[in-house]
């Protein structure tokens, strides 16, 4: 059914008229146009299409739209401010935490979600709570190295 929602998106509000149990994904790609946000799998396995919603790391793929209202939404777009990158962006840059770049917007929601929760991660901590958000070119380590130097930009590591 047809509804009107609202929600703030990247520090704006939003409104949309859509099916609200449209998923997320599909509302902030084709009705809003932030394309930043991947398609993977579409079973919430790979972690692709990571927004954060209230803070928290959530899947689109599988996020009916109503879940957001009167909610914030972050996708990669609205990360970084206005004049620099996010530390976690500027750390996947920095230690080329990335290949082909499908895995990555999902990956640094993740992060950012991660290192909000685990200001001092151990290489450990990092590998389990980035466990679930799959990359297949392999860029694991330097996934693993740009984490923990996001971490210590943001919140001074150890």
């Amino acid at each position: 059914m047809e509804e009107t929602l609202r929600f703030k998106l990247n520090g704006k509000p939003t409104t949309v008229t859509v099916d609200s149990d449209r998923l997320l994904l599909w509302v902030l790609r084709t009705d809003l146009g932030l394309t930043g946000t991947k398609y993977g799998c579409g079973e919430s396995f790979c972690g692709a299409c990571t927004v954060i919603v209230d803070g928290e790391a959530v899947r689109s793929c599988q996020t009916p739209v109503k879940e957001v209202r009167d909610k914030e939404v972050v996708t990669i777009e609205g990360l970084a401010g206005e004049s620099a990158l996010h530390p976690v962006q500027k750390a996947f840059m920095e230690h080329d935490a990335l290949q082909c770049g499908y895995c990555t917007p999902g990956m640094i929601m993740n992060a950012y979600s991660f290192l909000r929760k685990h200001p001092k991660p151990s290489v450990a901590e990092i590998v389990e709570g980035m466990e679930d958000d799959l990359c297949r070119c392999g860029a694991h380590n330097r996934i693993i190295r740009a984490i923990q130097a996001a971490a210590t930009e943001m919140h001074g590591g150890h």
